[in-house]
């Protein structure tokens, strides 16, 4: 069984609640939706979203975390905790994977019955996936490497997970696996243990870009993410060259793969 933790930000840390509750909705009907229903989603959150959508399979799981600053190392390591402590809640669960979602990007319908066929496999990385910026026509598809940019982009086998032997109010950075605060280093990390995950067999996510720049989990400013990825401006030059290639219009059949659907 599939296990999917949902990190969501305080209302306290946000730009706009409302438009995280907007984004957070279509995530989650995208993650219940499903072709297999072998599959529970544990949302870990200071506050509940305000949103009009329920299912059966998902849990909620608050948390009393002191509110991060705006630095970005504080408010990843707020999303961590909550990673953390959504992990220990998912042991009862009895999962074989677990897939930390972003609470704003949308997931391939096929996951869970492709995990669920599975259940002995260390774990996938997502190689190919989506860029999409919000209300546009077109989507941007990313070949290879879309583990490196979206953190909607590992499976990984439950037991390979460290985790605290007791459980804390919060904790340190420090004490985690380095692939639980760094999405991108989990195929190298796990390689290193001889236990490789292997690249998912089809496009598995698709990374939201939200036109207000409110993403469900973190938000930067230009010149934090400038500081972050210098090589980002080049990156954009590159996606700009590409975009004939690489761009294609938005298909009835990737709305309804993804349950990329107009916001609530």
């Amino acid at each position: 069984m599939l296990m999917f933790v949902i990190p969501i930000k305080s209302p306290k840390v946000s730009t706009s609640w409302f438009e995280v509750c907007r984004l957070f909705e279509r995530c989650l009907r995208s993650v219940c939706n499903q072709t297999s229903l072998d599959f529970q989603v544990l949302v870990v959150c200071n506050e509940k979203p305000q949103i009009a959508f329920n299912h059966p399979k998902v849990k909620y799981l608050e948390v009393d975390f002191p509110v991060p600053s705006t630095d970005y190392f504080a408010k990843m390591n707020d999303r961590s905790n909550k990673v953390v402590f959504g992990l220990l809640a998912a042991s009862k669960f009895n999962p074989s994977h677990v897939m930390i979602v972003d609470a704003d990007d949308c997931i391939s319908k096929q996951i869970a019955a492709f995990v669920n066929n599975n259940p002995q496999s260390n774990g996938w990385f997502i190689d190919k996936g989506y860029e999409y910026i919000d209300g546009s026509q077109k989507i941007y598809i990313r070949r290879k490497d879309f583990y490196k940019m979206c953190g909607t982009c590992n499976i990984i086998n439950y037991k390979l997970f460290t985790l605290p032997e007791k459980q804390k109010t919060y904790y340190d950075i420090t004490e985690y696996d380095a692939f639980l605060t760094g999405h991108s280093l989990s195929k190298e990390i796990l390689a290193e243990r001889g236990t490789p995950i292997q690249p998912l067999p089809f496009s598995g996510t698709i990374y939201i870009r939200d036109r207000v720049g409110e993403s469900a989990t973190l938000q930067d400013g230009w010149l934090t993410r400038f500081k972050r990825y210098p090589k980002e401006p080049l990156r954009g030059l590159k996606r700009l060259v590409l975009a004939p290639i690489n761009e294609q219009n938005v298909t009835e059949h990737i709305r309804e793969e993804f349950s990329l659907h107009p916001l609530q």
